[in-house]
C-alpha cells in the first residue's frame, strides 16, 4: 500500500471518527445551554474562525508541501528553517490577534452583533488562537513528511476532551446565566484544542531529527528565502478559505440584523440562529464527508490526466465522480428529509430545527457537488477562478439572506434560503468554469432516475414511520425506517443501474478499496 493511499485511508477514517464526535460534542451542547445557548456558541465562533485564517494565512500547506520537498532532498536544514519561520510567523500573528480580538469584543458585541451576551463567548475562545497557531504548523510538519497518524490521533483527541469538558463546565456555569454555559462551551473547545497540541508536540519532539531551540533566531534571520517560499504557496491557498471565512463572520450579523428589521426581538433572534445552525446545520453537512474525502483523491488523478491533456479521462472521472456524489447524496437527502422531526426530536429534545432540514435539504445535493468540482478546478490550475466564484457566491448569499431575513414573511427561513442560494450558485459556477476548459455530456437520463429513486424510497419512508410499527417507541421506528428506506434507495439503484460496481473500480480511490 502506497503512503499516499495509507495517509488518505487514515485521513478518512480520523475524519468519519472526529465527525461523529463532533456531532456528538454538538448534541451534549444542545442539551445542557439549548436553543438560545447554542446561538451565543454560533453567533461568535464565525469570528474565531476568521482569526484563526489570518493567523494561519494558509501556511499549513504551504508548509506540508515545502517539507515534502526538503525531506525529498534529504535538506534537514531546511526542514527546521521552514519550522522556525512558520512557528515565528503564526505565533507573532496569534501575539497581535488573540488580544486584539479580546479589547474589540466589547465594540464587536455593542456594535455588530445586536445580543450583548455574545460578549463571553469571544473572550472566552480567544485563548484558543496561539493554540490552533502551533498545532496547524506540526500538522503541516507531519503531513508534508506523509506521517498522517500523529494529526488523525490528535483530533480524536481533542473532540473526546471537548466533550468531557462541556458536559462538566457548561453543566457547573449554567445556574449564573445562558451566556456564561455559552463561554463554558468555548472554554472546552479551548481545552480540547490544547489537549490535542500537547500530543503533537509529544509526537514531534519524539520523531524529529533537529533541535529546533539551537540557533532559533540564525535560523529566523537565514529563513527570509523559506519565508518567500512559503508565502508563494500559503497566500494564493488562502483565498477562498478567507473569503468563506469572511462571509462566515458576517453572516450571524447580517442576520441578527435583518431579524431585527423584521421585528425579532434579539434574544429569539439568538435563539432561531442557534436552531439553524447549532441543530439543522451539522447534520446536513454530515455526509459531505464521503464526498470531500473523494475529492481529496481526485486531485492527482485529475492532475496527472491533465498533464498528459487527456480529457476524456479527465471527463470520465468526473463523471464517475459526481454519480457517486449524487448517489451517497441522494440518500441522505431522503432520510433527512422525510425523518426531521424525529431525529431532531431524538437528538436535540426538539423539533424547531426539522423545518430548517425540509428546507434545506433538497438543495443539499448541490452542495454534495461542490467538493469535486472544486477539486478539479484545483487540479487544472484554476484556483484562481473557483476563488472569484466563491467570492460571488458569498456576496450573493449575504445580499439573500438580509432581503429575505427582514421581511416578517420569511425571518429566519429566508437565512436558510439565503445560505443554499450561495452554494448552489457556487457549485453552478464552478461547472460552468470546468465546462469551459473540458468538453462535458450532461446525462438527463441519469437524472431523471434519481429522481424516481428519490420518490419512491421517500414515498416508503414517510409510509413506513407513519403506519408502521406504530406501537414501538420513537427510536426502533425511525430506525427501521431509515433501514428499510435505505434498503429500497438501494436497490432500486441498483436497478436502474445507476450504481455500477465496474463504474466505480474505475476511479483510482475506490479501485484500491474494493479490488
Amino acid at each position: 500500500m502506497s503512503k499516499f493511499l495509507k495517509g488518505t485511508i487514515i485521513l478518512m477514517a480520523a475524519a468519519f471518527i472526529t465527525r461523529i464526535l463532533g456531532f456528538v460534542n454538538r448534541i451534549v451542547v444542545a442539551r445542557f445551554i439549548g436553543e438560545e445557548g447554542v446561538g451565543l456558541f454560533m453567533m461568535a465562533f464565525p469570528t474565531l474562525i476568521l482569526v484563526i485564517t489570518m493567523t494561519q494565512i494558509g501556511l499549513p500547506v504551504a508548509i506540508s508541501k515545502n517539507v515534502a520537498e526538503a525531506e525529498a532532498k534529504g535538506d534537514i536544514r531546511k526542514v527546521k528553517r521552514i519550522l522556525v519561520v512558520s512557528l515565528s510567523t503564526t505565533l507573532l500573528l496569534s501575539v497581535i490577534f488573540t488580544p486584539a480580538l479580546i479589547l474589540l469584543a466589547p465594540f464587536l458585541t455593542e456594535t455588530l452583533f445586536t445580543d450583548e451576551r455574545i460578549y463571553y463567548p469571544l473572550v472566552a475562545i480567544a485563548p484558543i488562537i496561539p493554540i490552533v497557531a502551533i498545532s496547524s504548523v506540526i500538522r503541516g510538519y507531519f503531513q508534508g513528511r506523509q506521517n498522517m497518524k500523529p494529526s488523525a490521533i490528535s483530533q480524536v483527541i481533542e473532540q473526546v476532551v471537548r466533550i468531557t469538558f462541556i458536559a462538566v463546565l457548561t453543566k457547573t456555569f449554567l445556574p449564573y446565566g445562558i451566556e456564561y454555559a455559552a463561554a463554558a462551551a468555548m472554554a472546552a473547545s479551548v481545552l480540547g484544542e490544547l489537549a490535542s497540541l500537547l500530543y503533537l508536540f509529544a509526537s514531534f519532539k519524539i520523531r524529529k531529527k533537529f533541535k529546533i531551540r539551537k540557533n532559533f533566531f540564525k535560523s529566523i534571520k537565514d529563513g527570509r528565502h523559506t519565508f518567500s517560499e512559503l508565502m508563494s504557496v500559503a497566500l494564493p491557498a488562502t483565498g477562498s478559505r478567507m473569503i468563506g471565512s469572511i462571509a462566515w463572520f458576517f453572516e450571524p450579523i447580517v442576520v441578527a440584523h435583518s431579524l431585527a428589521i423584521a421585528g425579532v426581538a434579539a434574544s429569539v433572534a439568538t435563539k432561531q440562529y442557534g436552531s439553524l445552525t447549532g441543530y439543522a446545520l451539522p447534520l446536513l453537512f454530515l455526509p459531505s464527508f464521503v464526498t470531500l474525502s473523494l475529492s481529496q483523491s481526485l486531485v492527482p488523478a485529475i492532475s496527472e490526466a491533465n498533464s498528459n491533456k487527456n480529457y476524456l479521462l479527465i471527463e470520465h472521472r468526473l463523471q464517475q465522480a459526481l454519480r457517486f456524489c449524487l448517489i451517497t447524496g441522494g440518500i441522505s437527502v431522503v432520510i433527512l428529509y422525510i425523518y426531521a422531526k424525529p431525529l431532531m426530536q431524538i437528538m436535540y429534545g426538539s423539533e424547531s430545527g426539522a423545518a430548517f432540514l425540509m428546507i434545506m435539504a433538497p438543495f443539499f445535493l448541490f452542495y454534495y457537488y461542490q467538493g469535486p468540482l472544486q477539486a478539479v478546478l484545483q487540479a487544472l490550475n484554476l484556483a484562481r477562478a473557483a476563488m472569484i466564484n466563491s467570492l460571488i457566491g458569498a456576496v450573493v448569499k449575504t445580499a439573500v439572506i438580509f432581503i429575505l431575513a427582514s421581511q416578517p414573511a420569511f425571518g429566519i427561513h429566508g437565512a436558510a434560503l439565503g445560505i443554499v442560494t450561495g452554494f448552489m450558485l457556487v457549485t453552478l459556477l464552478h461547472f460552468m468554469t470546468i465546462l469551459k476548459y473540458i468538453p462535458m455530456t450532461i446525462y438527463l437520463r441519469d437524472y431523471a432516475k434519481i429522481i424516481l429513486v428519490l420518490a419512491a424510497s421517500g414515498l416508503w419512508g414517510h409510509y413506513s414511520f407513519l403506519a408502521l410499527f406504530t406501537d414501538e417507541g420513537l427510536i426502533w421506528r425511525l430506525l427501521f425506517g431509515v433501514v428499510s428506506t435505505t434498503v429500497i434507495y438501494t436497490g432500486l439503484s441498483i436497478a436502474l443501474k445507476l450504481i455500477i460496481m465496474e463504474d466505480l473500480a474505475r476511479i483510482p480511490f475506490i479501485r484500491k478499496l474494493i479490488v
